[in-house]
């Protein structure tokens, strides 16, 4: 979990984040394919379309006129997230961990997460203190907004429209990452990274899917993974 943060963190100095977000997002096909691999569930056809989609929109993103930093390292921290992102999900739903309560768990992922960050940080760039109210103010509101309450909000929406549609909406999460960048930040979005960031969102859409009919059949174990991507 902390070295997904960090990977993905280190790509925004080399791609703009909406890019980076779209590739990142492919997760939810990364731990389809690692349960079809090592926990032998059925891979269908609509997957394998789904990779090849995924892989297109990707090579678009890649291949698109940016000037941003090194986009291919940029590109490549991105793809190493997808991986260590889906082995945490996967982690999660087949270790013990998953007995332990969902406030717990989170309460100790997020507690682990930042002593690795400390380390990491003393080994790197080192610890500064924090000056200024307007980096106190922007670090309340990305503990608040972007955390607290986003996750506050994912489990509400689980609970009140299942995790299928959660998981469809929150395919909206690139599209809203390239509308802050463009907006606020100046990145550049040309026409051949809009297609790739549509691919993508295209084949998450379709392994999501695919996958409700797995979930209802396949008991509250499988829909535990739904409800985590």
């Amino acid at each position: 979990y902390a070295v997904t943060a960090i990977l993905l963190l280190a790509s925004y100095r080399d791609i703009p984040s909406g890019v980076a977000t779209t590739i990142h997002f492919l997760y939810p096909l990364a731990v389809t394919l690692i349960m079809s691999m090592f926990f032998k569930e059925r891979a269908t056809i609509t997957t394998l379309i789904a990779v090849g989609v995924s892989l297109a929109g990707v090579a678009l993103l890649t291949w698109g006129n940016h000037s941003v930093g090194d986009y291919k390292h940029g590109v490549l921290l991105v793809l190493v997230t997808v991986a260590t992102y889906a082995i945490y999900i996967v982690g999660v739903m087949k270790s013990r961990a998953s007995r332990v309560d969902s406030v717990v768990l989170t309460f100790y992922v997020l507690m682990l997460g930042a002593l690795i960050f400390f380390l990491y940080a003393l080994a790197t760039s080192g610890v500064d203190s924090i000056h200024g109210w307007s980096n106190w103010r922007d670090i309340v509101m990305l503990a608040l907004l972007c955390t607290v309450l986003s996750d506050l909000t994912l489990i509400l929406a689980i609970k009140r429209i299942g995790s299928t549609m959660t998981s469809i909406l929150g395919s909206m999460e690139p599209m809203t990452a390239v509308i802050v960048g463009v907006l606020y930040f100046d990145e550049r979005f040309d026409t051949t990274s809009v297609i790739g960031l549509l691919l993508i969102v295209v084949a998450v859409v379709l392994v999501i899917v695919q996958s409700r009919d797995v979930n209802s059949g396949g008991g509250r174990g499988r829909d535990s993974v739904s409800s985590l991507l």
